[in-house]
């Protein structure tokens, strides 16, 4: 069995995640503005993990799947990331680990979830119960064309009359691939069929429950470097599904497309996997000497972070969320984002974008405590000053010089 170092592993992470230099992670790392070459760089970044969490919180003046995206691409307009779902363009809405815009080229794959989710995972057997409530929401969106849930409540008396049903039965229907997302506008979704949102030669193209597997593995795979077998399972969620996730990773090691890889180095060793070709990539990132004079603010749900077990494993930093805590009992802050310098995590930032005055104010700013033994290094706050900048740059603010 092959093995790799915590270090390697860490290294790894950051090369298939589009955090080290373009040419060990073959993504771009600039797209100015947000025009179509902008766009297509926001697909490669998408393509290379097959999604893109998201998420309603801006309160650091963009969501995360815009920070994902500015934090890989210099020079990046952030709000370009609220703009990737539209008509045409290779991304389709659905669920990964949670919500994500997704690779169009996955479409496929998941024909498996759609079946399952007939019976919504949360709201049971609703298209059961409510044939008539499913009808008339597939009659109107045949007829009329795509609408948003918000239409659902209707105008002038002509709502339906349930609202928070008839939008629980809509997003069932999307979950079941009766309908499709065709775009988001300031963060609304947009239902429609999937005829007029997924391609044909993609919607219909017929694979298998053991392909299926195969692929979302592999493509979880790529994007993590190296991972265990539930972290794996974990990207795309595939819960109750142990047997076939362990006969999709046998397959794809006889195959040759897979190796089993021990983590070494860590509390215990861990069984994981790695493909053969980052084997070699992670012995040429170890003996490299990562640039540490630049920062990046990372999204608290990038690709590199939502696993949380994970971060703490590679990079011993305790990676929490604390938006649903009372005030009084958070330790960071409402909505604290990483900071990244070469392959440390040295701080978290709690941050508030105020676009009237035009300022990104630093609410909270915490080292970890191996950074300077509690007083962060010249050198450190030189990272996340060059994070903060960049970030500011990319929502269109100035830092506060006032805060923090």
């Amino acid at each position: 069995m092959e093995s790799l170092t915590v270090r390697q592993a860490r290294r790894l992470a950051l090369a298939r995640g589009g955090l080290l230099k373009p040419e060990v992670t073959g993504l771009p790392v600039r797209a100015a503005g947000k025009g179509r070459r902008a766009r297509s760089r926001c697909h490669s970044i998408v393509e290379r993990f097959g999604y893109l969490q998201l998420d309603s919180v801006s309160v650091s003046g963009a969501r995360t799947h815009s920070i994902v995206l500015a934090s890989r691409l210099e020079n990046l307009d952030a709000s370009l990331g609220e703009e990737l779902l539209i008509p045409g363009e290779p991304l389709f809405e659905y669920w990964g680990h949670e919500a994500c815009w997704i690779d169009m080229a996955l479409y496929p794959y998941f024909g498996f979830r759609r079946r399952e989710f007939r019976v919504h995972p949360w709201w049971g057997d609703l298209l059961g119960k409510h044939p008539r409530m499913v009808e008339d929401i597939m009659g109107r969106v045949e007829r009329d064309g795509a609408f948003r849930s918000v239409d659902l409540e209707g105008s002038s008396g002509q709502g339906w009359w349930d609202i928070k049903l008839s939008k629980r039965v809509a997003e069932a229907l999307w979950s079941a691939g009766e309908l499709a997302i065709a775009s988001r506008r300031h963060f609304h979704r947009s239902f429609d069929i999937p005829e007029r949102v997924i391609p044909e030669s993609i919607r219909c193209k017929a694979v298998s429950d053991e392909d299926s597997f195969d692929t979302l593995l592999l493509k979880a795979l790529e994007g993590h470097g190296w991972a265990t077998t539930g972290t794996l399972s974990a990207t795309w969620r595939l819960v109750n599904c142990r047997e076939r996730v362990a006969a999709s990773l046998q397959r794809l090691v006889e195959s040759g497309r897979v190796l089993p890889c021990k983590l070494q180095g860590s509390r215990r060793e861990l069984a994981g996997w790695v493909r053969p070709e980052d084997l070699s990539l992670a012995a040429r990132l170890d003996a490299a000497r990562p640039r540490r004079d630049r920062g990046v603010l990372l999204s608290p749900f990038d690709p590199l972070l939502w696993d949380r077990e994970r971060v703490r494993l590679l990079f011993d930093f305790d990676q929490v969320l604390e938006i649903y805590k009372p005030a009084e009992s958070r330790r960071y802050g409402y909505y604290c984002l990483p900071i990244l310098a070469g392959d440390r995590l040295i701080a978290r930032v709690d941050l508030k974008a105020e676009r009237r005055a035009g300022y990104l104010r630093t609410l909270a700013c915490h080292y970890e405590p191996k950074v300077g033994k509690g007083a962060a290094a010249p050198r450190e706050r030189q990272a996340v000053q060059c994070a903060l900048s960049r970030f500011a740059s990319s929502i269109g603010l100035e830092i506060d010089a006032r805060a923090g």
